[in-house]
């Protein structure tokens, strides 16, 4: 019996040097989402993905009451119905991103169907920069707003999509990097919007939005 008990007693410390010796418990996966992960994939793309990383200063994602479908729906809807002078759709969250380890980091994409252009002001004009995709596009360093139009099949009718970025508040206003950065992420919300809706004829880029001419 008690030459029983010093086999188990061996074997345990055995056990216990190798556990030691390999690190302890196993590697835990990494929190939160990729980037091709999050939000059904929108950021997929290698632009995309850096732009959305850089933004947030992190690789991984929490989500925050992202509605794509209701989004969607909603898009649908406005194209379906008719419109009135009057009638202004209320924007519907497509996408809300948080940095998987800073919460207060956070990033919200909306979309909505709008009026004709144009959509920017000469005095707005001033303060942000315009990129060459969709109808119109521009942003600031907080905020970007893309703008194309998406033809459905008959008997819905053709609308302007607002894409509308809402980035960190906590970056300066000269910041031209981060203005790209929301734009792209505008861009590429809008092209996955405008491929679940089977929109024709968006005038959408691919990649990083190239700034307009006479852009500040």
């Amino acid at each position: 019996m008690r030459s029983a008990l010093s086999g188990i007693a061996v074997a345990g410390a055995l056990a216990a040097v190798l556990t030691g010796c390999s690190g302890g418990e196993a590697t835990k996966e990494p929190e939160g989402l990729t980037a091709a992960e999050a939000c059904g994939g929108f950021a997929k793309d290698a632009p995309a993905a850096a732009a959305l990383e850089a933004v947030l200063g992190g690789e991984r994602f929490e989500d925050d009451l992202s509605k794509p479908e209701k989004a969607l729906d909603r898009l649908r809807e406005d194209a379906a119905a008719p419109w009135a002078d009057s009638y202004r759709p209320q924007p519907v969250r497509y996408c809300g991103l948080q940095a998987a380890d800073e919460a207060t980091q956070d990033v919200r994409i909306e979309v909505s169907a709008v009026g004709k252009g144009p959509y920017l002001g000469p005095e707005l004009a001033k303060s942000v920069t315009s990129y060459a995709t969709g109808v119109e596009a521009f942003s600031s360093s907080t905020l970007g707003k893309l703008y194309f139009t998406c033809r459905l099949k008959a008997p819905a009718h053709p609308i302007v999509v607002e894409t509308a970025v809402r980035g960190p508040a906590d970056v300066e206003e000269t910041d031209l990097e981060q203005r790209t950065r929301l734009v792209t992420l505008a861009n590429a919300a809008a092209r996955d919007v405008s491929a679940k809706l089977g929109c024709e004829g968006d005038g959408l880029v691919t990649g990083v939005p190239t700034r307009a001419a006479k852009s500040s």
